[in-house]
């Protein structure tokens, strides 16, 4: 399997993305727009806030998921053990610390736009018979959204007590449409092929990966599937150094269907009980 690399710029763009994603469920974006120093500004900043103690203050409201999520607060479905990171989740009333800069919002809301472009081209180019399974066009299911979220995460240098089976981010499917990931500070992202075989996800400075999410797949009746994908835990030096990535998980209403029987938000909340994150 190889992951498609796609220019942005392109006027086959479209076409390429929405065939990489159904053959992959991943896709490299380069040429976006995003500069490359904005998101050195973001990763600095929030190295900064992960570092202070002060991070502790803005520990997490359960009723809306938002603020610090301390280290080893959340495990993927069926993974009994949790993983090596902590992180801050940003939702659109998301109050951020006073030390975090303006380019944190700019970053998200750049995200944001790519990210609703990118299912546009989707909605282009999926199949008529695909679309007609879909309750509303993709784009539609989008407006208006509270529930798209921005994740500051950092994985800290490897703990010397580290239990058996624990790594940085378990085997995993995300949950949501799409999931918009500038490359992270080091690699260790793999994605898991047709043959079960684990592939290094290419890790480019100033590029966005970008893959499919369960909702996604529900929506489409399968016809764009989730790929499953891991952090996994990096060896000799590299395991005394910090990593820090930035997603953004598109998300769609809470009251759009996604099957005759379940809505976006029946169905996240079923997620969130599965990996730890809501009782």
């Amino acid at each position: 399997m190889v992951i498609k690399k796609i220019d942005y710029r392109d006027p086959g763009a479209p076409q390429e993305f929405a065939r990489s994603l159904r053959k992959t469920g991943f896709a490299v974006i380069s040429s976006h727009g995003i500069s490359k120093s904005l998101l050195d500004t973001v990763y600095q900043d929030w190295a900064k806030f992960f570092e202070s103690p002060s991070k502790f203050d803005f520990r997490f409201d359960a009723a809306n998921q938002s603020g610090y999520f301390p280290f080893r607060s959340e495990n993927a479905k069926d993974s009994s053990a949790k993983d090596l990171k902590e992180f801050f989740q940003i939702y659109t009333k998301t109050p951020l610390p006073e030390s975090v800069g303006p380019a944190t919002l700019q970053l998200r809301w750049l995200l944001i736009e790519m990210a609703s472009k990118l299912l546009s081209w989707l909605q282009k180019e999926t199949p008529e018979e695909v679309k007609k399974k879909l309750s509303m066009p993709l784009s539609d299911m989008i407006q208006e959204s509270e529930s798209t979220l921005f994740r500051v995460l950092h994985y800290p240098p490897l703990p010397k007590d580290l239990e058996p089976g624990a790594v940085r981010s378990a085997a995993h499917e995300d949950i949501n449409l799409i999931t918009l990931l500038p490359a992270a500070t080091t690699p260790g992202l793999e994605v898991k092929d047709t043959r079960g075989n684990w592939l290094a996800v290419p890790c480019e400075p100033g590029n966005i990966i970008v893959n499919a999410g369960d909702m996604l797949q529900l929506a489409t009746d399968g016809y764009y599937k989730s790929t499953t994908h891991r952090v996994i835990n990096p060896a000799g030096e590299a395991a005394k150094i910090s990593r820090y990535s930035l997603p953004l998980f598109l998300h769609p209403r809470g009251d759009v269907p996604l099957s005759p029987s379940l809505t976006a938000a029946e169905y996240l909340g079923q997620r969130l009980r599965e990996i730890g994150l809501r009782k």
